[in-house]
């Protein structure tokens, strides 16, 4: 047995509680953002600790006994070629015939049910598939005696490192883990305080829906076989590197023992022979390589490899620092984080301040574990999966999910980890130009609601969420943000503009003119994920409006004149999708059919309001009005990701105080003990849409000035924040107290004009450069907006008086 810490059954006194805490807390690094139990993980999805490094993931549970440590690779699906009836979702004819006839059904009767359209339209998901569990590090500890005490599992977010360590017979235990994107392997350190303490046997069950055959040779278990569904190739090795002791190995178990070491060093590589490259998807075991990175561990110190994973970590989460309360590693010592969470109210005490800040930089610390170069994108799980048939087949959902999952990987200043999203979109063009020839004749690319790992870009059966041909347009709003927000022109002329520009062509043939207005409109056309198909419904004419807008920019930009003179036309005849109903709000449906009452999670009729920007409260007042009225109809309830989304809304909308109203509804409805994002259950995108919201909240930049403080609630009255990245590369920092701006500093990458709206309690604002640059900078002041000529590289300051 072991005991709890931090969880106190009375009987003992205040102080005895607040020193049990202080004691177990210690095992925790401090200066450091922790998420903490004071037990080993019950449930694998709301309390096991997720460490990634885009490729590999893993869970630490950290049980005493017998841990198990679960693993993922994310290119291990069942599915896709190889498969039993695998089509990339497209049906063997065209169906072009069927669109229009549902087309004519919708001009008839003013919209039909989804199931009509679903029985003309759906088609059978054929050896879809799953992303899989790629196994399970089944490690039994062979010390089983004695009382355990001060239990500590945690994971500190500054370094990417997680910890668990107890004590038991006097002797101190700790296990380190960390996911070396530089090594591309997990690893984990087993030591203790006194020698020859560590002792165990260790070895690797899989999902029984694949072969697996096992080796054990020089001190590696290497475990491999493909998948029944698919014939998919894996390949696993784990290495064992022991300091004194002895290692014995079991061929016939498939099992390796260690006893009376003073430490070990377990390394863990994974891959399969997936390849994205369409039609096939297959290319080679990768076995050279994985021998290859544990030639290079083995030859390594442990403290290298940890000192290399932080130099490697640390360069990308320490971009962005956020300061909401001083001392925060104090508050979240204090009790371990569920406790914290569940406490957590809302109010802005100093705890929960504290809390904020972790959650926010729990989102970052997500992004970077489960997206990096060379990887496949985050998907519904991140990178993170324990099952054969996870909860919506763990895939990349494209009717708002995998967009909200990569909402804050720009302004917080982490581009880098886009890369995979946008190798991911890359190699979806081309069976993408399928689905627009067979479902609509069209030209250009399109895909629907969902896709896997092979290129799946047709339809599926689901009537209220089968139907999203705007998805391919959305996906195409990353790469002018990108471009936006890094200005590399080679990227906008070499990756941005052909997918864009490939969306744009297929929306070209596919509108068509409504017969009442003669405006371009889209149909069939749906709101997700209710109501009837329709004609021109809300968020496809704004998908489509926002399509239009960056590829008429960006044409310009890469000197593509004709191309851009034809989405001027047909911009001009687009619908825009924005109407006031007859009760002010904003309308989900070209007809003004809303329901007050309806409370659906999904809100895509604002999506010209965020992530779009055809609707502000500076340019169209009105519309912004009414965007408020349909956020208020539809309350600030609902699952985690949509949360999320209502929290960006509200921070568009200028009204800090309602965005961290929506916040802490996320937090104490939506948050699980561990943190991640439940729908229900375990759904990830409402993580990093929250983390988004959160920096939408400090600062914003989509309608071409840079604002500060632009949604501050009263619950953040002081604090700071450094790193944060606007449209235009440039990079913003900020301090504030008693909710007002006290100063900024900015790096532009590039020389430009800089325009900035400052908060109204700005007043007599400054700008200076710093450094040894003394030269004068021309300032324009009008009212609170700030136009100066930044220098490349060059740090300005910008300063308030405040009086």
């Amino acid at each position: 047995m072991y005991k709890r810490c931090g969880v106190l059954k009375t009987a003992f006194t205040f102080a005895a509680a607040v020193l049990t805490a202080v004691v177990c807390a210690s095992t925790v690094a401090a200066k450091s953002l922790p998420i903490w139990f004071g037990a080993p993980a019950l449930d694998w999805e709301s309390e096991g600790l997720p460490m990634g490094n885009g490729a590999m993931g893993i869970v630490v549970t950290g049980e005493v006994a017998r841990e198990t440590l679960q693993l993922n690779e994310k290119t291990l699906w069942t599915g896709g070629p190889g498969a039993k009836g695998y089509n990339f979702g497209l049906p063997t004819d065209s169906i072009k015939q069927d669109v229009a006839h549902v087309r004519q059904q919708i001009t008839l009767h003013n919209g039909i049910d989804p199931q009509t359209a679903a029985d003309k339209l759906g088609q059978n998901m054929h050896g879809y598939g799953h992303y899989q569990s790629f196994g399970e590090l089944d490690i039994q500890y062979n010390d089983q005696t004695g009382a355990v005490s001060n239990y500590v599992r945690s994971l500190d977010l500054t370094q990417g490192v997680a910890t668990v360590a107890y004590t038991r017979n006097n002797t101190h235990y700790k296990r380190e883990y960390f996911v070396s994107y530089p090594q591309q392997a997990a690893i984990v350190k087993l030591s203790a305080s006194n020698k020859q303490s560590i002792s165990f046997d260790l070895g690797v069950r899989v999902h029984p829906n694949r072969t697996i055959e096992t080796q054990v040779k020089r001190g590696v278990l290497t475990f491999s076989g493909k998948l029944f569904d698919n014939n998919l190739q894996y390949i696993g090795k784990v290495q064992i590197v022991v300091d004194g002791g002895e290692l014995t190995e079991n061929e016939k178990t498939g099992r390796i023992q260690v006893s009376r070491a003073n430490s070990a060093v377990i390394s863990i590589v994974a891959g399969t022979n997936y390849a994205q490259a369409y039609p096939h998807y297959r290319g080679r075991l990768p076995v050279k390589t994985l021998d290859k990175n544990l030639e290079k561990i083995k030859a390594s110190e442990y403290s290298a490899l940890l000192a290399e994973h932080l130099t490697d970590y640390t360069a990308l989460f320490g971009r962005v620092e956020l300061s909401l309360i001083e001392n925060a590693e104090s508050y979240l010592l204090a009790k371990p984080t569920p406790e914290l969470l569940k406490q957590y109210k809302g109010e802005g005490s100093a705890p929960e301040r504290a809390l904020e800040q972790l959650y926010f930089q729990f989102g970052r610390y997500l992004l970077i574990a489960s997206s990096r170069n060379g990887s496949l994108p985050a998907n519904l799980q991140g990178v993170w999966n324990n099952s054969a048939t996870p909860p919506w087949n763990a895939d990349y959902h494209v009717n708002i999910n995998l967009q909200m999952n990569y909402w804050p990987a720009q302004v917080t200043n982490l581009g880098e980890t886009a890369l995979p999203f946008f190798d991911f979109i890359d190699s979806l063009v081309e069976p993408g130009k399928q689905s627009a020839q067979k479902v609509f004749g069209a030209r250009g690319w399109t895909l629907f609601l969902n896709t896997n790992i092979f290129g799946y870009t047709g339809l599926i059966e689901w009537p209220t969420a089968f139907w999203q041909p705007e998805a391919a347009a959305w996906l195409a709003q990353h790469y002018f943000e990108h471009y936006q927000f890094y200005q590399d022109n080679t990227f906008l002329k070499e990756r941005a503009y052909p997918v864009m520009k490939e969306a744009a062509l297929f929306w070209v043939d596919v509108l068509v003119a409504d017969p009442n207005t003669g405006l371009l409109v889209v149909s069939p056309s749906f709101s997700p994920e209710q109501g009837p198909f329709v004609s021109g419904a809300a968020m496809s004419q704004q998908i489509v409006f926002d399509l239009f807008t960056n590829v008429v920019e960006a044409a310009n930009l890469v000197g593509d004149a004709e191309f851009k003179k034809l989405i001027q036309a047909k911009l001009a005849k687009l619908d825009p999708g924005t109407r006031i109903g007859s009760w002010g709000q904003l309308q989900e449906w070209q007809q003004d059919i809303d329901d007050k009452t309806n409370k659906h999670r999904h809100i895509s009729h604002l999506f010209a309001l965020h992530p779009g920007d055809q609707i502000s409260v500076q340019a169209t007042p009105a519309f912004a009005e009414a965007a408020k009225v349909s956020l208020n109809a539809r309350g600030d309830e609902g699952t985690g990701w949509s949360r999320a989304w209502k929290v960006n809304f509200w921070a568009r909308l200028l009204d800090g105080d309602r965005a961290h109203k929506l916040l802490a509804g996320q937090l104490m409805g939506s948050t699980l003990p561990n943190l991640w994002d439940t729908h229900p259950p375990f759904q990830i995108d409402g993580n990093f849409g929250a983390t988004a919201g959160m920096a939408e909240m400090l600062i914003q930049s989509h309608t071409g000035q840079i604002t500060l403080l632009p949604a501050l609630p009263k619950q953040w009255q002081t604090g700071a924040v450094t790193g944060l990245r606007a449209r235009g590369d440039v990079q913003v920092s900020m301090r504030w107290a008693n909710s007002k701006l006290i100063d900024a500093t900015l790096v532009a990458g590039k020389s430009q004009p800089i325009n900035l709206a400052l908060p109204n309690s700005c007043t007599s604002p400054t700008v200076k450069p710093q450094g040894s640059n003394k030269n004068k900078v021309t300032v324009s002041i009008a009212n609170t907006a700030v136009v100066f000529s930044a220098t490349r590289g060059q740090l300005y300051r910008v300063t308030c008086s405040n009086k």
